[in-house]
């Protein structure tokens, strides 16, 4: 999940800045392709727990967020964030250790999809909405009977979407005050959180060479890489290319999950991730906001 940031809304997109955020993009996907084959030693919570910790510490090296400090009048809606990133990535291994990540990715990101159209009144939005529903209605476990999917898998996903779509929410309430320090501090918040849930299956391994250097892959591709890569992009290219770019999402988690982890989709849930993207790609290009992601 990339990082939410500010798009400028009149600049005009060039190669390297493209290059950049669809860099951002894959990143996001082989970072979960590597987080799930930690699973079977960490589990979906020690590894979400280390990928938070890994990716705070980086960010923390990073950004330095204690140069700027939140008031208290932030600190509500930065702790509603970083809670939610917590929430939001537990969920989101969780569901990818049941179902394919391409098929997790797309669930996922209906949230945002939903959030970009909450509260429009023009018909074009509510055929973006169609197009999302027949998205999730075409990935739901009982549309292709020959290859069903897990339905906890399935509902444990859309509940992350659903935290993706909080999370935009709480991001520009806190970053309208800390700018890009917000996802350091969300980082470290969820981090936090995470550490009950799991520390107790890390901890056998936190001395093991093997398992923290795939850690470390993780919170570097997860966290690290793509906020570098979509900051360098962000401000240089405008908002229906940002937006058009990480439709893409769902599609390259299919291709990742293909190539590392040997996930074969059934033509249905192509149509699915297809009709997720084409929601994704319309809502984009026919946005009158700027259209928001998370890290």
């Amino acid at each position: 999940m990339v990082s939410t940031q500010t798009v400028k809304p009149g600049t005009q997109a060039g190669a390297l800045p493209i290059l950049g955020l669809l860099g951002a993009v894959l990143s996001v996907q082989v970072g979960a392709a590597f987080a799930k084959g930690l699973f079977p030693v960490l589990g979906p919570q020690g590894t979400t727990m280390l990928r938070l910790l890994i990716g705070a510490l980086m960010l923390a090296a990073a950004l330095r967020p204690w140069k700027v400090m939140p008031s208290l009048k932030t600190l509500p809606w930065l702790a509603a964030y970083g809670v939610t990133v917590s929430v939001m990535n537990l969920l989101f291994y969780t569901a990818l250790e049941r179902i394919p990540l391409g098929i997790c990715v797309a669930l996922e990101f209906t949230g945002p999809l939903f959030v970009a159209t909450l509260g429009s009144r023009r018909l074009l939005d509510l055929v973006w909405v169609a197009f999302a529903v027949a998205g999730i209605v075409l990935l739901s476990p009982f549309a292709d009977v020959s290859r069903g999917l897990d339905p906890i898998g399935v509902l444990i996903a859309l509940a992350a979407g659903g935290c993706w779509a909080l999370y935009i929410i709480f991001a520009q309430k806190a970053g309208a005050e800390l700018g890009v320090r917000t996802s350091a501090y969300g980082m470290a918040i969820a981090a936090l959180l995470a550490l009950p849930f799991g520390f107790s299956a890390a901890w056998p391994y936190l001395t093991d060479p093997h398992v923290m250097a795939g850690a470390a892959v993780v919170g570097l591709f997860s966290s690290a890489l793509p906020f570098w890569l979509e900051m360098m992009a962000l401000t240089r290219m405008p908002t229906r290319v940002y937006g058009t770019l990480t439709s893409l999402e769902p599609a390259l988690g299919a291709l990742t999950g293909f190539l590392f982890l040997h996930e074969s989709l059934s033509a249905l849930q192509c149509a699915g991730i297809a009709a997720v993207i084409a929601a994704a790609f319309g809502t984009a290009v026919t946005a009158r906001a700027p259209v928001s992601s998370p890290g």
